[in-house]
């Protein structure tokens, strides 16, 4: 122990001398070369693996035989006898070239193959077995929300459930559609199905709990061995089908539940899979998946099978992540190109300026409101002075045998806590407000639907603060204003598309997901039954699923294409706070609004488009592309179409079909063609809108192109790999385009993953293929400080980083590990 902390702090004190030092890690990179690629005739191989463990993995196994739905849908015939057959011929094979290897899950219908646990050091040896398309890590999913708080009992209304009221459910309702005869399958961490506002909505066949491989997927309870209690798949139920105190946005729907996700909220690619499958040939109409990981990939296995699920007729609605505010951070299986991915919105909310002075005058000048769960009790805090008391970052911990009752809690930002975790410790320890002042210079975000009111400052002003109680001045007192409101805002957490390699738009549309009440188990046997405000886009993506039962009660004859489009084309497109319009991939085609996509008269579909990308230097290049216009109403139409390039760039030309008849009740393909001269333009993302007009309404169709190389992250994630005795055996990264050069190097870190020094570099690569990419490494770092080197001392946290570097852009991915 004494030799580990020698070591550790040997790394510390040069890291901190490092800190007065040049960054100067290209000078101490060894460069490698690396331009081998896989032979092509072996399977695909995708995701992060360590090939060189005989640890026990789990992998997904694709087939290139065709599921049973995909065949169906590719004119080919399949049973699922013949499908039995030749998967057993692969799986037999398997077993010969792997001889650790036990088949877990089979798919057959919307995915072909099975999930399989064998020695990491063995899956090189599927890639040559006959009948394998590809192998997938069985990757880790979690819920994309974020919880919240409790709401309590003394001060519940229905009229909180202000969201579906917002999208125009009620308006829905009132014209005789709520979701009757419709079923929502929730694939998700289970449903409390006792409690009273979701029990009308289970039968008596409940779903399946892939976690525990029985029929009952109630929500993980308290005191589980395994992980925390759950109830997000509760949460996102009640948005679909509450109908009681809460009512979601389709009330008289059936829901079944599909538990996927286990303790802690996280589950894997092997689960979510099945789900997908069991939901379909349970006979769900819609289904909604609040789930999520970090691959934009559009062709990662839960993806695909979403797709596939979507073909069967299944309207598939997925969130889009809550890895935003920047472009490119969609995970599967947002990335779909079929289903329905879905982005967050805030609802709107007024604004209030803020005041605050303590005893002997004194002034506090930056102070701003943060956020506050409502209006009244913000405006409750108007012209009343109250005894304010510090309580370090806000940790629970730190208001223990502090005083707050009745009082306003002063916090510190910082810590790795998050601003609401600070309000709800805040609330649960009596406090009637918080004060959160700035760790660093400068100003912090807003966060509509804190616990408490809470008033930021900057750290110079709580700096003030701190002073004038440590004088005795314990007293603050505070004036607010109104000052205007916001509209419907994008959250600034929803992910952004586009998706790699597709460059589809990502979301396709938003829905609330801030500070969203729905039904949750309380776990608690004396009042097991409760409301909390969660937020997420785990939270936005049901509102769609409710708003598909509905649009399928009134339309019991649409497709799944029609619901998308029909949702697509009636959103109503948002802006910033500033005004601003929101781009195509942080809104998609903007905020639902179902009753209008329930009297839509014209759909075009797909609802949106992107043209790709356009290398060509000298010379114009044209693409072809359609969509289709359905004429749903009585009467014969004339379509006109517009299309056009945000700033009107001169090398971009699309020519359309103009005065477009179609008759009523016919549909009719449109043809589009885009000549893109990429020498007269920088390169870059062209955002441009095609407008559709029958003489008397017109809406929008998002539509994106790319110039030269896009500007996806030239890394997109970085891994570490150990032997079975905790060794460094490999660093590597996901580099979706490529790279000319990706240098590695290390930081020594906490446990949260904040870098506590730079210590110096693994290694430089160049010519690095498309994809992940994995590289040999002992665990040996050359010192930036002198060039010497030394391998990592374990006992320590340490930050792996890649820079990569393609096409003039560089990007950085990094992870943070314990090297035991």
């Amino acid at each position: 122990m004494g030799k580990k902390q020698t070591l550790k702090g040997l790394l510390i004190l040069l890291a901190f001398l490092l800190v007065f030092s040049s960054f100067g890690m290209g000078a101490f990179a060894q460069t490698n070369n690396a331009k081998s690629s896989a032979p092509k005739q072996l399977a695909e191989l995708y995701g992060s693996i360590n090939l060189k463990s005989s640890k026990s993995t789990k992998v997904i196994v694709e087939l290139t035989e065709q599921s049973i739905v995909e065949a169906k849908h590719t004119g080919k015939s399949q049973s699922k006898a013949n499908l039995a057959k030749e998967r057993q011929k692969v799986k037999d094979s398997v077993k010969q070239a792997a001889k650790s290897s036990k088949v877990n899950r089979e798919y057959d219908y919307v995915f072909s193959g099975f999930s399989v646990e064998l020695k990491a050091n063995e899956i090189p040896a599927l890639l040559s077995v006959p009948g394998v398309k590809a192998v997938y890590p069985d990757v880790e999913y979690t819920v994309t929300g974020e919880e919240s708080e409790l709401v309590s009992p003394e001060v519940f209304s229905p009229q909180m459930m202000y969201s579906a009221p917002h999208i125009g459910a009620n308006k829905v309702w009132d014209a005789g559609y709520t979701g009757k005869g419709i079923t929502v399958a929730v694939i998700d961490t289970g449903a409390d199905y006792t409690h009273p506002d979701l029990a009308h909505a289970f039968g008596k066949y409940k779903g399946y709990d892939f976690v525990d491989n029985d029929s009952d997927p109630q929500e993980t309870p308290k005191g589980d061995p395994r992980g925390e209690e759950t109830a997000h798949g509760t949460h996102v139920s009640g948005t679909v089908a509450a109908n009681g105190q809460i009512k979601g946005v389709a009330p008289d729907a059936k829901l079944l539940a599909y538990r996927v996700l286990g303790p802690g909220g996280s589950g894997t690619t092997e689960n979510v899979i099945a789900g997908i499958e069991k939901a379909v040939q349970d006979g769900a109409d819609v289904m909604n998946l609040s789930l999520g990981n970090s691959l934009n990939d559009p062709d990662y296995a839960t993806s695909t099978a979403l797709d596939w699920a979507m073909a069967e007729g299944v309207v598939a609605v997925t969130s889009n992540g809550n890895a935003g505010s920047k472009n490119w951070t969609v995970g599967s299986p947002g990335t779909s190109r079929d289903a329905i991915s879905v982005g967050a919105t805030q609802l709107p909310f007024n604004v209030y300026n803020a005041t605050i002075s303590t005893t002997e005058g004194v002034e506090y000048p930056s102070a701003k409101v943060q956020g506050f769960p409502s209006d009244t009790e913000l405006l409750a805090l108007n012209g009343k002075e109250y005894e304010f008391v510090h309580v370090g970052f806000g940790s629970p911990k730190e208001f223990e045998g502090k005083d707050v009752n009745g009082k306003i809690a002063l916090i510190s930002r910082g810590a790795g806590i998050a601003f609401v975790d600070k309000a709800i410790a805040a609330k649960a320890a009596g406090a009637v407000g918080a004060i959160i002042y700035n760790n660093v210079a400068g100003e912090f975000v807003d966060v509509p639907g804190m616990a408490v009111p809470t008033i930021k400052t900057t750290q110079e002003d709580g700096n003030k603060l701190i002073a004038e109680l440590e004088k005795g001045n314990n007293k603050v007192s505070f004036t607010i204003t109104p000052a205007g409101s916001v509209d419907e805002t994008v959250a600034d957490f929803s992910s952004r598309g586009p998706v790699n390699f597709t460059w589809m738009i990502k979301p396709d549309v938003s829905a609330p997901g801030v500070n969203i009440t729905s039904t949750v188990p309380t776990h608690d046997p004396a009042n097991p039954h409760g409301y909390a405000a969660y937020q997420g886009t785990s939270m936005a993506s049901p509102h769609v699923a409710g708003a598909a039962a509905l649009l399928l009660q009134a339309h019991p004859d649409w497709n799944v294409d029609d619901v998308k489009a029909a949702l697509m084309n009636t959103a109503v497109e948002l802006k910033d706070a500033s005004g601003k319009v929101y781009p195509h991939n942080t809104q998609g085609a903007g905020s639902i609004r179902p009753l209008d996509a329930i009297n839509a008269k014209t759909l075009a579909t797909p609802g949106s488009h992107s043209f790709g990308v356009f290398y060509k230097d000298k010379g114009k290049q044209v693409e072809k592309q359609h969509f289709t216009i359905k004429n749903l109403s009585n009467e014969r139409k004339t379509y006109s179409f517009d299309v056009s390039f945000a700033g009107n760039p001169a090398g971009i030309k699309v020519s359309t079909s103009n005065n477009l008849k179609v008759n009523a009740g016919h549909s009719q393909k449109v043809n589009l063609n885009v000549q893109v001269d990429a020498g007269k333009l920088e390169q870059g993302y062209y955002e441009g809108t095609i407008t559709i007009s029958d003489g008397t309404k017109t809406f929008d169709v998002p539509t994106i192109l790319f110039v030269k190389e896009p500007d996806y992250p030239r890394a997109e994630a970085a891994m570490v790999s150990f032997d079975d005795n905790g060794n460094l055996t490999q660093v590597g990264g996901f580099f979706p385009g490529g790279a000319e050069v990706a240098d590695f190097f290390v930081y020594l870190s906490n446990e949260d993953g904040e870098p506590l020094g730079y210590i110096g570099d693994i290694a430089l690569y160049e010519n690095v293929p498309a994809g992940y990419q994995y590289f040999d490494w002992d665990g040996t770092v050359t010192l930036a400080s002198n060039g010497q080197k030394i391998k990592l001392p374990k006992g320590n946290y340490y930050n792996v980083y890649v820079y990569a570097t393609y096409q003039g852009q560089t990007d950085l991915a990094g992870t943070n590990f314990l090297y035991e």
